[in-house]
Formats: structure tokens, C-alpha cells, sequence
């Protein structure tokens, strides 16, 4: 059974006459006629019940109709689906991301998106980015946001270098200071947050790195914890410039730059499967809209 076959016999059903739905089909009437015969041999039942006013439904047929009407609307209605996801017109897009990418730069990203596609619904998945990786593969998300990760099933594309940035309260001794070293970062109370993230790892090697031992610090599992820390006055942290751009502009919390230790950056990326082509539709304006994406300043 094929779409042609339903859509000749809705239509001979419509108008009475193999001729004239011939006609609106652009087709002759021998091959109408042979695919009607197609259907009813598939069918196993006569469709149509020839008289002098014309072609006249069957039983059978007028059994059948209302499936072809259905068959052939979810048919159209699937096309148009595809169309609109090309075209990035509607459709649905799922997202894998890491905490901060989701709640420090999806945000504003997704605001432009909506604006731009109001159709497309979008559904994100927030883990580590090892599980964002995960979901990647298992094709859980089209697109994961996170830190680099070398897979060999997977392409990732930079769309951002996050640096970690020296936060601390106002009135704080180092909002004095025009730059501090990690050695006097050392000796204050340091906040860090979430020993699974990366953050972390980054944190521990750049003083590893310049020698320096904490004199003491504190371990929180989540920024937004350590932002609120920081302000109470309990200590300093190395947070992600984008988490703390609020906060600074707001006056909250006061950035101090930091000298004679390596650089605290890494580089965030749009991982996709590498068997998945080129983006195109939804995913490729998404993308576009990602790479465009700067921080707020």
C-alpha cells in the first residue's frame, strides 16, 4: 500500500468520477484506475460500487475511509513536521549540559532562541560533563554543552573559554590591591566548590603549580553556595567569570586579579555525534546562535 493509492481513492470517493480525480491529480485515468485496483487487491474488497451517477462507495470502501483520511493527515502532518524542523520553523531540541553552562550561559542563549524560533520546544538535561558525554552517545540530547572530552564517536566545536576569577566581599583587604598571587590567596580561607567539577581540579593544580598550600578552606557543592559564602565574608573563592558577572556589576562582590600563577581557563564546547552529519534545521541555528554567544558584561 502506498500514498498515492490512498490519496486516488479519497479522491474518487470526494468527487464520484475516476476522470475528474484524475484530473485534480495530474495523472491519467488508466493509472488512477490501476491504483485503485492495487488497493483493493491489497485490501482484498471492492471499494467502489460502479453506477449510472458515477463511482459509488462500498461497504468496504465507506469502512475504509475514515483510516485513508487518517492514514493521509498524519502522512501531510509528517511532512510538514520534517519541513518545519528543517527549516527550524518547529520542532523539538534536546540539550545535555553542564551545571554552569546551564545556569550561567544557556540562559540568555536559549532567550535569543525563543525569540527567534518561539515554535521549537527545547528540553535540557543537566549533569557533569562526563554524563553530558553519555547523553550524547546514547542520543539522549542532539547537542552537549560541557568541558572538553576526546571520544572518538563525538565532534566538539569551542563556543567559549571560561576563565575562573578571584572573588572576594567588599571591604575585604585585597579590594586595596591592584593584582594579588596565589601565595596571598593561600593565606586567606578559600571556598571551592564541587570536587567532581573540573572547576576544582583547575583550582587545586594552579596552586599545586606555584607551590602554594591552602591554609584552610572550604568545600561547598555547588557555585551559587559559594557566591553567597563569599559575600557573607567567610572567605575568597576562584569561581567562573560568567557565574559572578552579576554579582560584580551589581557590586556584591568585588573582582581582584590575580599574577604569577598559569592562566585558570578552559575552554567549553558543543559536542554531537560524530555519525550525525552536518547540523542542520533546529540544531544548526541553535549552534549559530551559541558560537555568537558572548558574556555579559
Amino acid at each position: 500500500m502506498v500514498l498515492v493509492q490512498v490519496e486516488g481513492f479519497l479522491q474518487v470517493a470526494r468527487l464520484g468520477s475516476v476522470s475528474r480525480a484524475a484530473e485534480v491529480l495530474h495523472v491519467t485515468q488508466p493509472t488512477l484506475t490501476a491504483r485503485l485496483h492495487g488497493l483493493e487487491q491489497e485490501l482484498g474488497s471492492k471499494l467502489f460500487v460502479r453506477t449510472r451517477y458515477g463511482m459509488r462507495l462500498s461497504d468496504a470502501g465507506r469502512a475504509y475511509l475514515p483510516h485513508a483520511e487518517r492514514m493521509v493527515g498524519a502522512m501531510r502532518s509528517g511532512r510538514r513536521a520534517v519541513e518545519e524542523l528543517a527549516s527550524a520553523v518547529a520542532g523539538q531540541l534536546h540539550l545535555a549540559a553542564a551545571p554552569a553552562v546551564s545556569t550561567y550561559i544557556l540562559p540568555s542563549v536559549l532567550e535569543r532562541f525563543a525569540a527567534l524560533h518561539p515554535r521549537v520546544e527545547v528540553m535540557v538535561k543537566t549533569g557533569h560533563s562526563e554524563d553530558v558525554l553519555r547523553m550524547v552517545l546514547n542520543d539522549l540530547a542532539s547537542v552537549g554543552l560541557g568541558r572538553a572530552l576526546q571520544h572518538p564517536d563525538v565532534v566538539a566545536k569551542p563556543f567559549h573559554e571560561e576563565e575562573l576569577v578571584l572573588v572576594v566581599r567588599p571591604g575585604h583587604r585585597f579590594a586595596t590591591r591592584f593584582r594579588v598571587s596565589l601565595a596571598d590567596v593561600g593565606n586567606e580561607e578559600v571556598i571551592m566548590f564541587d570536587r567532581t567539577s573540573s572547576y576544582y581540579e583547575i583550582t587545586q593544580a594552579a596552586f599545586a603549580t606555584a607551590g602554594v598550600s591552602l591554609r584552610g578552606f572550604m568545600e561547598l557543592d555547588n557555585i551559587e553556595a559559594a557566591k553567597k559564602m563569599v559575600e557573607r565574608g567567610l572567605g575568597v573563592s576562584l569561581l567562573p567569570a560568567t557565574a559572578v558577572a552579576k554579582e560584580v556589576a551589581g557590586g556584591e562582590l568585588l573582582r581582584v586579579e590575580l599574577s604569577g600563577g598559569p592562566p585558570l581557563r578552559r575552554p567549553l564546547v558543543a559536542m554531537r555525534r560524530r555519525d550525525s552529519g552536518p547540523p542542520s534545521g533546529i540544531t544548526a541555528a541553535f549552534l549559530e546562535l551559541l558560537h555568537s554567544w558572548q558574556p555579559e558584561s
